[in-house]
């Protein structure tokens, strides 16, 4: 017999059989769409999670710092453990490193914009033209590399206090009162960001005389660029997030100088302006992070980079799709059991048939080559019926958590994806469920007396 003889003999067994055809196919149908729908849980909250990971983790991306020992601050032109203007532009130079910058942390920062507003900025001095290397997106302008401009994050034009009244005892009480009434949900906060882009503002900081006495420096800024909204980020994340900026080195050092002269700490030296305490490295893939790693530690640097983290929730996802797989497994196999009793009734109900099949000369082989072909035809109906009812769960699934808002405005709409490697995988474990339940039959079906079988029908 030629295999498409076992599919036509096979195809026409499950006509006649129609309700037991049925109830076989949904049964694999629900075992196939378990193990599909289980994997698509395991790799939708694999893929959420590193793409989460890599957003605030940044995988891709080495801290550098000083190797001194106690804290020491370098004084002298030469210094084999610190970060120098020299490391820097070799560490630029290393394979596979997109770029390198100094992150210096200037301080908390008033400023003040159209001389009515007034805020507070965590200010920090880098390379403003590496920023959009190190992933950072605009919605209006972008960096240039001056040092009267400075670069603001969405969060900073959010939440301006009128400069009056925020003087003012009640005024202070009332912004408290506000902010509680957010925290508390009774009150949504008023996002409406104030328009600071190409504006000019003045940065304030306030120093502390010797004599107990304080002053102000100020420093005009244009603002070229505003970083663009995070997606995903709520409201009220907006309105609670730290306001940041971004200023050239070259400011950062006039501000510095600015208040040592006036503290009487006199002007910073040359040796202290070409070391810095922090370097951030962006590598353009996860993959050669350790490499590179290794490579700035030879340099006689220290390094910190969330590889580990990275292992560990990748050996964490490991558990969870074995786990989420398992379940679907089981269920697979609970619905094969009624496929070994539907196939062996059948092969008590077919006792005749295949007992006039031996006498035609019919051989053992052929009779559970039958068998099996029937089976697996069960398997590969229920694993595509199954595929279906997996799209069809996993879209409810993501209809409900839309309809019930458990996904924030301004995230993806398919938070549940089943991917392509998963149906044939889907697919495979129905077949194989189908011919492995079809086996015993097949086997006690090629078994049968032919004389016994004719003789009893």
């Amino acid at each position: 017999m030629r295999f498409r003889d076992y599919i036509a003999l096979g195809w026409d067994q499950l006509r006649r059989r129609k309700v037991v055809t049925l109830l076989c196919v949904m049964g694999i149908a629900i075992g196939s769409a378990s193990i599909v729908v289980a994997l698509a849980f395991g790799e939708s909250i694999s893929h959420y999670s590193v793409k989460q990971m890599s957003y605030y983790l940044k995988t891709d991306e080495i801290t550098v710092m000083n190797n001194r020992g106690g804290g020491a601050v370098q004084t002298s032109a030469v210094d084999d453990f610190g970060i120098t203007k020299q490391k820097l532009n070799l560490i630029k130079s290393l394979p596979h490193v997109k770029t390198a910058a100094s992150f210096e942390d200037v301080g908390q920062l008033q400023f003040v914009v159209d001389e009515s507003k007034t805020g507070f900025l965590n200010v920090t001095s880098t390379d403003l033209e590496s920023l959009t290397d190190f992933g950072l997106e605009f919605q209006q302008g972008a960096p240039v590399d001056q040092d009267n401009v400075i670069v603001l994050s969405y969060t900073a034009t959010i939440g301006l206090r009128d400069r009056q009244t925020s003087l003012t005892d009640s005024a202070r009480r009332q912004q408290a009162q506000l902010e509680q009434d957010i925290i508390q949900g009774r009150e949504k906060p008023p996002i409406v960001p104030y328009p600071l882009y190409r504006k000019q503002v003045r940065l304030l900081k306030t120093v502390q005389m010797t004599d107990g006495t304080s002053r102000t420096l100020e420093f005009p800024v244009r603002v070229v660029a505003i970083e663009k909204r995070s997606e995903g980020m709520s409201d009220r994340s907006v309105f609670f997030s730290e306001k940041t900026a971004y200023i050239s080195p070259g400011l950062a050092r006039q501000i510095r100088e600015a208040e040592a002269a006036l503290t009487g700490k006199g002007s910073l030296s040359a040796s202290a302006e070409s070391h810095f305490n922090n370097v951030k490295v962006k590598v353009d893939q996860a993959a050669n992070v350790a490499e590179t790693d290794k490579l700035i530690q030879s340099l006689k640097l220290r390094t910190m980079n969330n590889l580990s983290r990275q292992e560990s929730m990748s050996k964490e996802f490991v558990i969870v799709r074995i786990i989420f797989g398992g379940a679907g497994l089981f269920i697979l196999f609970v619905a094969s059991i009624s496929i070994i009793v539907a196939m062996t009734m059948s092969t008590h109900q077919r006792r005749r048939q295949i007992g006039i099949m031996k006498v035609l000369g019919a051989n053992l082989k052929q009779i559970r080559n039958m068998f099996v072909v029937e089976s697996a035809l069960l398997g590969v109906m229920g694993g595509l019926a199954g595929i279906l009812f997996a799209y069809w769960v996993v879209w409810g699934i993501n209809v409900i958590l839309l309809k019930t808002g458990s996904i924030e405005s301004g995230q993806d709409a398919e938070v549940l994806f089943i991917s392509f490697w998963i149906l044939p995988l889907g697919l495979f474990f129905a077949m194989l469920t189908g011919i492995m339940s079809g086996i015993f039959p097949a086997i006690k079906a090629s078994r049968t007396d032919a004389l016994t079988a004719i003789k009893r029908e």
